[in-house]
């Protein structure tokens, strides 16, 4: 079995499971599969942008509910705290729409948000409308960035698979680096 034949089968469920947690990386791979053919462009943002505001929205909820006890099991919440709090302060509106753009504030920004007295409805309305967003910005950079490739190179094809690779192993060596980092 390719690489692309496993794409075709499973991209839609890794790429809703990967923008539910974080995702950029999967985000990126599946614009890139959907300007070779694999997936197709308008369910992969459509899927990323359902999977990103729910995972935003469970966490905001998670924050709401059991904000201070989680902060207590998860040091690296802790440690983002003060920075979310202090831009949300000052930038409430800009922070809840752009805040998935914000590396490593993807997931502690709405549990933060959570915890804030921001009303429900109004971080679902900036959450909904920041997922269209991201999903849109950033599968169309991999898409267009898949077109680039191919314009760039005549023999793309033979090697399609092993960029595609090369972006999902670029993606999980940063999210090692990163988790390295926080420890």
């Amino acid at each position: 079995m390719t690489l692309a034949s496993l794409i075709a089968s499973y991209g839609y469920y890794a790429l809703f499971a990967g923008t539910f947690l974080e995702g950029e990386t999967v985000l990126i791979s599946a614009g890139f599969a959907a300007s070779r053919g694999i997936l197709d462009l308008t369910w992969v943002i459509a899927i990323a942008f359902v999977a990103g505001t729910l995972g935003d929205q469970l966490a905001f909820l998670m924050g709401r509910w059991h904000g201070e006890r989680l902060l207590r099991r998860f040091p690296l919440l802790r440690s983002k705290q003060p920075v979310v709090q202090r831009l949300l302060d000052r930038y409430q509106i800009p922070l809840i729409l752009l805040i998935r753009f914000m590396v490593g504030l993807r997931i502690a920004g709405p549990f933060v948000i959570g915890m804030s007295s921001i009303p429900f409805s109004l971080f679902s309305l900036l959450n909904t409308t920041g997922a269209l967003i991201w999903a849109v910005v950033v599968a169309t950079v991999g898409y267009y960035f898949g077109m680039a490739m191919e314009a760039l190179f005549a023999d793309f094809k033979q090697v399609e698979q092993v960029v595609l690779l090369a972006i999902l192993v670029f993606g999980a060596l940063i999210g090692l680096w990163r988790h390295r980092q926080r420890r």
